[in-house]
């Protein structure tokens, strides 16, 4: 898995096509509360951001469902789920999409994907695997990035 840059880092190292532009951008970056109430706010700003226009046109539904997914992970498995926790969503226009990341507050275990797909609960990590280009995340000491890309219509034959 290829793995960006922790969007804390001034410096972005985003997974480019061979022959791409090279552009990145950040379009909209937003930091939330670490508590279960407030993923509808972090949805709510990645269908905004990327409603805006300025980001290629990609499937701002998954992106939602997606983002909502991450989010919820990092309040209920992360320290960002503890008192004064955050969590932090950015969102960047890649030259073939967009990569939205995902930042809590760390925790002791790594993201996994559950491969049991018959319990309750457990499916975030799956469905980012299942409906994204590319995902991966990156461990430091100040938490965890979780992020994935989203390919434009244009990059993947639709729109």
């Amino acid at each position: 898995m290829d793995t960006p840059l922790k969007s804390r880092s001034t410096a972005r190292a985003t997974p480019q096509p061979p022959g791409s532009d090279q552009r990145t951008a950040i379009i909209g970056s937003a930091t939330i509360p670490g508590r279960p109430e407030e993923v509808r706010g972090a949805r709510a700003f990645v269908a905004r951001t990327l409603s805006v226009g300025q980001a290629p046109t990609v499937d701002v539904d998954t992106a939602t469902l997606l983002t909502s997914e991450l989010v919820t992970n990092a309040v209920l498995h992360t320290a960002s789920g503890a008192p004064g926790g955050t969590v932090t969503i950015v969102v960047v226009d890649v030259a073939d999409g967009v990569l939205i990341e995902v930042i809590d507050d760390g925790s002791a275990g790594t993201p996994v994907v559950k491969d049991d797909l018959l319990t309750a609960d457990g499916h975030g990590l799956y469905l980012v695997q299942q409906l994204t280009a590319q995902w991966g995340y990156l461990r430091d000491p100040a938490g965890t990035t979780v992020w994935f890309h989203l390919p434009s219509d244009w990059a993947t034959g639709g729109g």
